[in-house]
């Protein structure tokens, strides 16, 4: 589909184009702060979107400075669940909206009864809490049934030390590292459920790929997971729980054949979520906005 709008990306603004530009949607209040000030003593009113992620919202507006300068120039901001903007001060939610991001869907591929396929995705740092994946991974017991494969490239060592370790403690449990996109949405549409343990989300894209791929989500109950999956989701266990993870998984595998069980119940809500998620929504969502942006400076 043809642009509507030229369109660039850059990583710091201005380069040696710059006096052409018209509007800036700035990704990260404060890794782009420096832009975005940049933008307003350039530019002056010229319009200006800012897109939080979970790093700003629920960590630097309240405590950093600059971020906090860049709600204040932005004249949207933009939040990727529903639970975003209770994070944001009274005074700025107002100029906010939420644009879900979204994923190609996938068909639900046939999925062996003879154990359940658990896998998370996300890089081994401390806001994703891959710990109390390694706490439930050694809960459960060889003959559970339960496989858990982790995708992920190794940003904090310590974790990747003990992922290592557990591989050796637990044969069912797997850290596969880095993988790239393609092969890891196989994984998630070909896992029976997706772990989301983190303890910071903006709006994760690996849970929307899961719903896009009918496969369940079981998730930390924080806002980031919460806003993309809806309050009265059944797969939510409280950040850090590891026992609580493991009698989801157990229940999961247990109930495994049963229409009626956990599992297929958690899918049914999953598929209910999908049309938030789909690229034409998406797509449909930021052209309104750089439209009522443009409209700013007609």
């Amino acid at each position: 589909m043809a642009p509507l709008y030229p369109t660039r990306l850059v990583k710091t603004w201005p380069d040696f184009v710059a006096a052409s530009d018209t509007l800036m949607i700035a990704l990260h209040a404060r890794r782009s702060a420096s832009s975005i000030a940049a933008w307003r003593a350039h530019h002056g009113t010229a319009p200006l979107a800012v897109v939080l992620t979970g790093t700003d919202l629920y960590r630097d507006i309240r405590t950093d400075p600059a971020a906090q300068d860049a709600l204040m120039d932005a004249d949207a901001l933009v939040v990727l669940q529903d639970r975003a903007p209770l994070a944001l001060p009274p005074e700025q939610r107002g100029k906010t909206r939420v644009i879900f991001q979204s994923a190609t869907r996938r068909a639900l591929p046939a999925k062996t009864s003879r154990h359940l396929k658990a896998v998370m995705v996300g890089h081994l740092r401390e806001e994703k809490s891959p710990a109390t994946l390694y706490a439930a991974a050694r809960m459960l017991a060889p003959d559970a049934g339960i496989c858990i494969d982790q995708v992920g490239g190794p940003q904090n060592q310590a974790l990747a030390d003990e992922a290592t370790a557990l591989m050796a403690a637990c044969p069912r449990y797997r850290w596969l590292g880095n993988r790239p996109h393609a092969e890891t949405r196989r994984r998630i549409q070909h896992a029976h459920v997706l772990v989301h343990c983190s303890r910071i989300e903006g709006g994760a894209q690996v849970i929307i790929e899961a719903a896009m791929s009918g496969t369940p989500v079981l998730a930390s109950r924080i806002d980031g997971n919460v806003g993309l999956l809806g309050e009265d989701y059944g797969g939510y266990f409280e950040w850090g729980d590891a026992e609580q993870l493991v009698r989801l998984l157990r229940d999961c595998r247990e109930t495994q054949d049963s229409p009626g069980g956990l599992l297929h119940r958690l899918a049914r809500q999953v598929a209910t979520r999908t049309h938030l998620f789909l690229p034409r929504t998406e797509r449909q969502a930021v052209r309104h906005l750089v439209a009522d942006l443009l409209r700013l400076s007609a």
